[in-house]
């Protein structure tokens, strides 16, 4: 059991309130997360334990539980249980050519990478296709679970040409820092993106139930001479990431004289 979340949901429900119990208990665990008495990630009391302590029914905590999960206030993980959701939601325009630990940093927001895998060697047919290379040319795999404020928010892999990134381990938190480092900084890029669900490979790295919902987004970034610097998969959390596209119209044609 989770001492520290039996703690902060130690206040008794009134079964003597017209409020159903189901609906108390959601009002308390939200409270709690608003208090910051629950943190992101913090483990909930398994059904039993929460019933038998606020002396309820496993029935009542379960439909309390599953209220929440559908607000996104909590999420379930397949095998560990029931956990405080993200209470953050991140907005990222498509227009802007960025770094992930650049986005952090200009909301305020702690940045942080675990390196999942790196390698060198030669490119495969998928990604000579897509950076442009010749048969036979090498690239640098870099595979990192990316993190806001200590939060798993990207999976991310990145393929560089290795004669703009001879080393992937020169890559410490940015790849586009460590890009700019050997003059090679992307200037532009294309992006694609759709939704997919997570297998459980990815959802257990992104702290989410398998089949979550999530962004698959594939980029291709220039340098300023036109050549390919970068090919990046990623896929980013459903529950926490909106991405924004500012749309303009343009000014109707005027009519000629013939059209009046």
């Amino acid at each position: 059991m989770n001492d520290h979340a039996t703690a902060a949901l130690a206040l008794p429900l009134d079964e003597s309130n017209p409020t159903p119990l189901y609906l108390q208990l959601q009002q308390s665990i939200e409270d709690a997360v608003r208090k910051g008495s629950l943190k992101a990630d913090d483990a909930l009391p398994g059904e039993r334990d929460l019933a038998k302590q606020l002396g309820i029914s496993r029935v009542t905590v379960r439909k309390a539980i599953t209220g929440l999960v559908k607000k996104g206030v909590l999420i379930q993980r397949w095998g560990s249980g029931t956990f405080i959701a993200p209470q953050m939601r991140l907005e990222q325009p498509l227009s802007q050519l960025s770094s992930f630990t650049d986005d952090m940093s200009a909301r305020g927001l702690q940045s942080s990478a675990v390196l999942l895998n790196r390698s060198t060697g030669q490119a495969s047919p998928d990604e000579l296709m897509a950076l442009g290379l010749s048969p036979g040319e090498s690239v640098s795999r870099v595979n990192r679970l990316r993190m806001a404020n200590g939060i798993p928010m990207a999976i991310e892999h990145a393929v560089i040409p290795s004669r703009f990134l001879p080393d992937p381990s020169l890559v410490k938190q940015s790849l586009y820092a460590a890009l700019h480092e050997q003059g090679y900084m992307p200037a532009r890029a294309l992006q694609r993106l759709h939704a997919v669900l997570l297998n459980e490979e990815q959802a257990t790295l992104l702290h989410v139930p398998p089949q979550s919902p999530a962004l698959y987004i594939e980029r291709r970034s220039f340098t300023a001479a036109g050549e390919v610097v970068e090919f990046t998969s990623s896929y980013y959390r459903g529950d926490a990431y909106d991405f924004v596209a500012e749309l303009t119209i343009s000014p109707p044609e005027r009519m000629s004289h013939d059209d009046a």
